[in-house]
């Protein structure tokens, strides 16, 4: 007579996480329906005491309970059984948990048969009301050792009070500080060809944070390259990363000590990299007096944070964007081991089909003007948007690089592209920089004669009527693609000037 049934995972082992499964199959026999509370199992890499492994997390664990709501039908033959998986928000496997039913993706990370439902704390609706972090955990490095209770086990004042406690005492999983912590294993795990840089590298410890895809993270917010909006977004970015960088040196160098030689040092001295631009960071969002206490205590395991490098060949793999560089072209030859392709700026793609402005016509014209859109009958704020960097005033990207510069205590490859050089711009493009107090004034200067707008022998009215034929029209397209291999892009390298 009863229809539905709540369950909580038997244990955060195999016995109890197959006795809950087995559990469910009963159930599911007898036709009811399932709610399971999924929050004491560990995170995806949480260390495995009895195997000296490491969990594989949620996600191939729920698969097992999809494939069994699949196969145990209610009643026989009647309908899928029907499990519902409850999550609370902190588990630091959320974000996996929240992607499990979409319908796409890589099959082995979804779980679509099942529903699923979140646990919410009033903790983290006054973190969401409030504009604070949120803090993700594992169940199986957060808890309280005296009374082996953990965030699971508690609600209210309790939890709040476990939460806040957990977070302070670093047990939290927050990934800009999992890539300081990585690299930091770097300095110690890495091969030296020579002695003397093994000494330099174990006496200062420094290690380089990057970046790619700035201006991807620009055009997926609808932000020109030269808006105030972008500007304060890149400065909003640096900020944060440099504060998990220093955050989490801080507490490597809590547990581990500070470097040896930092004894003299700025930070030592309770001075951070935007104290040495006589710049007050404002954004509000991170606790920086509250970071400099802790420093002041602790001191920090490394002695630089962060250097945003080209990304070039990364970017390419991972299909960003270089580092923080605007787009040098909208379209371009591609040239890989199958062969070679033009390839058009996948965001300016999406945002001319969706206003059905994607044609043969624009297709065709787009390569006659080697990628740019400014000279097309195009809406202005998709011209604004897709500037490339040849059409975006350099004067703007040394002031961000100033922004952000604030925020790096290394140095970041800033690379300046200048249309019919003169010497007069050269001199001014190096005073500016100097000026705003970039440590790098520039790391590459690519430069390009003027030219027309339209560089091929195209009529662009002609393909536009569309009196020519197929075959004319394709030996146009052929012409064009062959000029722009000829003026391609350049790459570089990431470890060498080639």
């Amino acid at each position: 007579m009863s229809s539905c049934f709540l369950l909580k995972m038997q244990g955060d082992s195999i016995e109890g996480i197959y006795d809950t499964l087995k559990q469910c199959a009963l159930i599911s026999k007898s036709a009811g329906g399932i709610g399971v509370a999924i929050s004491n199992i560990r995170a995806s890499g949480s260390y495995i005491r009895g195997t000296n492994g490491h969990s594989n997390g949620l996600v191939p664990m729920l698969r097992n309970f999809n494939e069994t709501a699949r196969y145990v039908d209610q009643g026989g033959g009647k309908r899928k059984g029907s499990f519902a998986m409850y999550l609370e928000p902190w588990h630091a496997d959320v974000m996996d948990f929240l992607e499990l039913r979409k319908n796409h993706g890589k099959e082995e990370q979804r779980a679509r048969d099942l529903f699923y439902g979140l646990w919410i704390p009033d903790l983290f609706m006054k973190r969401v009301k409030d504009n604070q972090d949120w803090t993700l955990f594992c169940p199986n490095e957060a808890f309280d050792k005296s009374t082996g209770k953990g965030l699971m086990d508690v609600w209210g004042e309790e939890f709040e009070t476990m939460y806040t406690r957990l977070e302070q005492e670093g047990k939290g999983r927050k990934t800009v500080k999992v890539v300081t912590k990585n690299l930091n294993k770097v300095i110690d795990r890495n091969y030296y060809p020579v002695q003397a840089a093994r000494n330099s590298n174990m006496r200062h410890r420094p290690v380089g944070l990057g970046v790619q895809g700035l201006a991807d993270a620009f055009l997926m917010m609808k932000l020109p390259f030269e808006s105030e909006e972008a500007k304060r977004l890149n400065e909003d970015i640096f900020e944060t990363i440099y504060f998990a960088a220093c955050e989490a040196s801080c507490e490597l160098a809590a547990a581990q000590g500070p470097y040896e030689s930092y004894g003299g040092s700025p930070a030592s001295k309770g001075i951070l990299q935007f104290d040495m631009w006589q710049k007050t960071p404002r954004s509000g969002r991170w606790d920086w007096q509250g970071l400099k206490k802790q420093i002041a205590q602790h001191g920090l395991r490394n002695s630089l944070l962060v250097a945003p490098m080209p990304t070039a060949s990364t970017a390419q793999i991972l299909g960003n964007n270089e580092s923080f560089e605007p787009y040098t072209q909208n379209l371009y030859v591609r040239r890989v081991l199958s062969g070679e392709f033009v390839q058009v700026n996948r965001h300016l793609l999406r945002d001319l089909i969706a206003r059905d402005l994607w044609t043969e016509d624009v297709r065709l014209k787009l390569i006659a003007h080697n990628g740019s859109v400014q000279a097309m009958d195009l809406p202005e704020d998709i011209k604004d948007l897709y500037k490339t960097v040849w059409e975006i005033r350099q004067r703007a990207v040394l002031d961000m690089a100033a922004d952000r510069g604030a925020y790096i205590d290394q140095s970041q490859s800033l690379n300046i592209h200048m249309v019919d050089v003169t010497t007069a711009k050269l001199s001014s493009m190096h005073f500016h920089g100097w000026n705003l107090g970039l440590k790098t004034g520039l790391y590459y200067l690519r430069t390009k004669a003027a030219a027309d707008a339209i560089k091929f022998t195209v009529d662009v009215e002609t393909l536009k009527q569309r009196s020519s034929s197929d075959s004319e029209g394709t030996k146009v397209q052929k012409t064009a693609i062959e000029q722009l291999k000829a003026e391609g892009p350049k790459y570089q390298c990431e470890n060498c000037s080639a």
